[in-house]
């Protein structure tokens, strides 16, 4: 505890520092000349130049096309996963992978497990309902029907506080709040079916969580509103055990399916296990719950995750916070040994960034996802990586996930039928009071270029046009 708050007073210390560094620093570097259009855009939203940091350069070449406050310190808000993905992929390599190992501890016997089945979770960021699935249905393969014991989780590999979900926003159910888990399956996230086939709006939960006793209070009432937005009227809230559902929900929605960050990730697994061994006709006798790996536990599985080139094409193209800080967890792990801790992951990154050779003096890191409100980069030091990435034998996977505008992921419909559509591949973020914006564009005659775009300002979520008009720049 006295280590954990000794860290924590650190990372604010370095956001302070970083904090003061944009005040001081953002009016100086705020000359270049922003583009016309760019400047009025910004002028329309009602933020200031100042407030604004934007780098167009060409790959290989020494000075960039366009900087106007490069130096700054800014918070990069989702941007910032671009820093640990490529701190992953240079340092673990593409083909790496992540471990979740099986054991029984006690005989197997026609089928029949006379003691626990042990879980012992290794970071795997991508653990979905379909991939558990298929660990399970191996598990079956390899004689297991029933198990005359509990099911032990063995989470040992992170060594985390647990995590307030709600802390961060007040959102503690949105997906994008998920707490990382050595054993975290189907990004700890159940479903909410809605339906409004019937006289009233149907509700229920899958797989029905483990804690019988969670009740559904629904109040939402039907209307006959567009469609269009219905999620975002929706209000869900845990309270005790019970998840009261209330607003509006348009008939025309017909079926829709929420996911929700409802329990724990130990609660999550026991609920999904319970639900997808019961339908491989698997029996367990006692509980799923927190437990250690015995020495006389007996390996029954070793189940790998996806490769590191396509966990970052999850990570980048759909933004998942959750896979990005068990990233951030576990280059920790692989360069300073386990168990996994923010304080490892932040100095794996900065021992990679330092072996780079990039300066990134205003460097603020948190867990590497960028939802923090004390993460700071400036454009200066992401053109930087962004440089070092083509240069780089991972380039292609790096490139490869991030987002294509208008076509794939968190860029899908946007600017569909501009010239950036398919021309522009960028990593974009948001939280309140910060909209960022960075990548790679293809300039002309089949130059490649890199893009910049970060807003820090109360105003941050008006600034979608100014960003809108900057890309077209990029391209010409």
């Amino acid at each position: 505890m006295i280590a954990a708050a000794s860290i924590r007073r650190t990372i604010c210390r370095w956001a302070r520092r970083a904090l003061f560094v944009s005040l001081i620093l953002a009016p100086a570097f705020a000359s270049a000349e922003l583009p016309a259009e760019v400047t009025q855009a910004l002028q329309q939203a009602g933020i200031p130049d100042n407030h604004v940091a934007v780098l167009v350069q060409e790959l290989g070449k020494p000075l960039p096309l366009l900087a106007h406050g490069e130096a700054a310190s800014f918070n990069p808000a989702s941007v910032m996963k671009l820093v640990t993905t490529l701190a992953a992929l240079d340092s673990l390599g593409p083909a790496h992978t992540f471990k979740t190992r099986v054991y029984r501890d006690g005989p197997l016997l026609e089928g029949i497990l006379h003691g626990n089945l042990v879980f012992q979770g290794g970071g795997d960021p991508a653990l979905t309902l379909e991939r558990f699935w298929l660990l399970l249905r191996e598990l079956r393969q390899r004689g297991v029907r029933e198990i005359r014991g509990d099911v032990l989780l063995d989470t040992q590999y992170y060594q985390i506080e647990a995590i307030d979900p709600g802390a961060f926003d007040q959102a503690p159910l949105r997906p994008y709040n998920a707490p990382p888990s050595a054993m975290l399956v189907n990004f700890n996230l159940l479903n909410l079916r809605l339906s409004a086939a019937g006289e009233k709006i149907g509700v229920r939960l899958e797989p029905v969580p483990a804690e019988q006793n969670l009740s559904l209070v629904n109040q939402l009432q039907k209307t006959d509103a567009a469609c269009n937005g219905a999620r975002e009227r929706l209000r869900s809230t845990k309270v005790d055990v019970s998840l009261i559902l209330a607003g509006a929900y348009p008939s025309e929605c017909g079926e829709q399916t929420i996911p929700l960050n409802l329990l724990p990730p130990d609660a999550t697994f026991g609920t999904i296990f319970n639900e997808l061994w019961q339908s491989l006709g698997g029996e367990l006798v006692g509980d799923v719950k927190p437990g250690v790996l015995e020495p006389s536990a007996r390996s029954l599985l070793e189940f790998e995750s996806p490769p590191l080139s396509h966990l970052v094409r999850d990570i980048n193209k759909h933004s998942n916070n959750v896979m990005a800080k068990m990233l951030f967890l576990n280059l920790g792990a692989a360069r300073f040994d386990v168990p996994a801790t923010w304080e490892k992951g932040e100095r794996a990154i900065r021992a990679w960034v330092n072996e780079a050779g990039l300066k990134m003096p205003e460097l603020v890191l948190e867990n590497g996802s960028g939802l923090s409100r004390i993460e700071r980069i400036s454009a200066a030091s992401l053109a930087q990586l962004l440089s070092y990435a083509a240069a780089r034998p991972v380039y292609y996977e790096f490139a490869a996930s991030l987002p294509a505008v208008g076509l794939e992921g968190t860029q899908k419909g946007r600017l569909n039928g501009s010239a950036a559509a398919g021309a522009a591949w960028l990593k974009s973020g948001s939280l309140n009071g910060a909209r960022s914006l960075a990548g790679y564009v293809l300039g002309p005659n089949g130059s490649r270029r890199i893009l910049i775009m970060l807003i820090n300002h109360p105003k941050a979520s008006a600034g979608a046009e100014a960003q809108a008009k900057m890309l077209n720049w990029s391209l010409q």
